[in-house]
């Protein structure tokens, strides 16, 4: 067993097998671990190996753990990938080097405000709920067009778009659709693809895949 792959080894490994497989560079492609629900500890050794990118969910969870890891890996890069209220936009700025969840227009003009205040600008991906599904996050097909206009008229830098597909059903036309939002409205960012599907979302063009439970196992309480 002393040449088994470690999980972050296996998902890069995976991750190449899959750009080969779609004629891209692996280089192409931002893992975000995610991190979330696990302590300092636990995060410690993929740092040792090298991973740089981390995907938090909540803000005073990231507050809590990362000032201290950070000052030791000050290339660290941290990413907020859940859903953010609108009366954290300030530490959300403060803290993250991006945004996944930008998803209505008043998050939107609270994050303006807080760059603004900050004299600090945050990619944001703009999260679009491809499965229109009630209970998730993200703004509709119809109302991208005047979110993304709007981002751009406050001076929000976007990165590109997020979806979490709907469960249980076939992730690959979901990526598409989202792929083909992106270049319709002239954005190359796509951050799609968790740990059960990220080599289909890979295949599909995605730039940024938030792997979790590949990497970490089975998420804490």
């Amino acid at each position: 067993m002393e040449n088994a792959l470690t999980p972050l080894e296996e998902v890069r490994s995976n991750i190449a097998r899959a750009c080969k497989a779609a004629r891209r560079k692996s280089d192409d492609i931002t893992l975000i671990a995610v991190s979330k629900t696990h302590p300092a500890e636990t995060i410690e050794p993929l740092l040792e190996q090298g991973q740089r990118v981390f995907g938090e969910n909540r803000v005073q969870e990231a507050e809590a753990k990362w000032p201290e890891l950070r000052a030791r890996y000050p290339d660290v890069e941290l990413h907020l990938i859940g859903q953010l209220q609108s009366n954290k936009a300030d530490e959300a700025v403060a803290l993250f080097d991006s945004i996944h969840s930008l998803d209505r227009m008043s998050l939107l003009n609270a994050l303006a405000k807080a760059m603004d205040k900050a004299g600090r600008r945050v990619p944001c991906f703009i999260q679009v709920n491809v499965g229109d599904e009630d209970q998730k996050g993200g703004c509709s097909l119809s109302e991208l067009p005047d979110l993304l206009a709007a981002a751009r008229a406050a001076d929000i830098p976007i990165a590109g778009l997020m979806c979490i597909p709907p469960f249980d059903i076939e992730p690959a036309p979901f990526f598409a659709l989202l792929a083909k939002l992106a270049a319709d409205n002239g954005l190359s960012g796509l951050s799609m693809g968790m740990s059960s599907d990220y080599e289909t979302a890979v295949m599909l063009g995605a730039t940024h895949v938030r792997v979790g439970t590949a990497l970490f196992g089975k998420r804490g309480a």
